[in-house]
């Protein structure tokens, strides 16, 4: 996997140069695709903080699309690289994640980020950040929005309706189970957003979150419980 460099920000910045980052690094960003429709692998990515805040660990696990059961999986363990600032959330994760991702055998044809991409205020989360840093297809699925209006979609599950910010329309609010509450899925890099849905369905056969999101996040939290002792682990 490539390593972290200056794309990715680096440790010290301040809102504003963070804020610059984002606006130098989004025309980078693909968000047409469409991307790989039938990957062999796909990756989840997700981060768990100790409840003071001083420690996160980050979580890769690796899926076989064909049988979603995890054929790699690597973790780092670290300290925040930036501070608490709503929008700015990439820049105190990329760095453990960016590690995670360098320990891997198994390369991912994708990645899916418990996150958001374009549905952002700046129109550069998570999702387009690691995208265009790693060069890999990618795409965001948040459990609410950070930004946007929508309305619907249906109850059954692959029912759809639009997510609208300032008239632009940043990602879908998808049903993956019936009558259950939807996700957000948006494109980061590389990937169309029809494309994207797909592969969010493609990864729910049985729950609300992707098989992705649900390993790595378990994998987060088992890291940094057994770096910090169970009763400070929690997402």
């Amino acid at each position: 996997m490539p390593q972290w460099d200056g794309a990715a920000g680096s440790p010290g910045l301040t809102v504003a140069e963070a804020v610059a980052v984002q606006d130098r690094l989004r025309p980078r960003a693909d968000l047409v695709g469409p991307g790989p429709r039938r990957p062999a692998t796909v990756a989840g990515l997700d981060v768990a903080y100790a409840p003071d805040g001083d420690l996160l660990a980050a979580a890769v696990t690796v899926l076989d699309t064909a049988t979603l059961t995890v054929v790699d999986h690597a973790v780092s363990v670290g300290r925040p690289a930036f501070g608490y600032v709503p929008g700015l959330f990439a820049f105190r994760e990329l760095p453990a994640l960016l590690a995670a991702l360098d320990r891997l055998t198994v390369r991912p044809e994708l990645l899916v980020c418990d996150g958001h991409g374009l549905a952002h205020p700046r129109r550069f989360g998570l999702a387009c950040h690691l995208g265009v840093v790693t060069g890999l297809p990618a795409i965001g699925v948040g459990k609410t929005p950070l930004v946007g209006t929508w309305t619907g979609p249906g109850p059954r599950r692959g029912d759809t309706a639009e997510l609208v910010d300032a008239g632009e329309v940043v990602g879908r609010v998808l049903r993956t189970r019936d009558g259950v509450k939807p996700v957000f899925v948006s494109v980061g890099h590389r990937m169309g957003l029809d494309n994207a849905v797909a592969q969010v369905l493609a990864s729910t056969p049985r729950y609300r979150l992707p098989e992705t999101t649900r390993t790595a996040d378990r994998l987060c939290r088992e890291t940094l419980a057994a770096a910090t002792g169970p009763a400070r682990a929690t997402g």
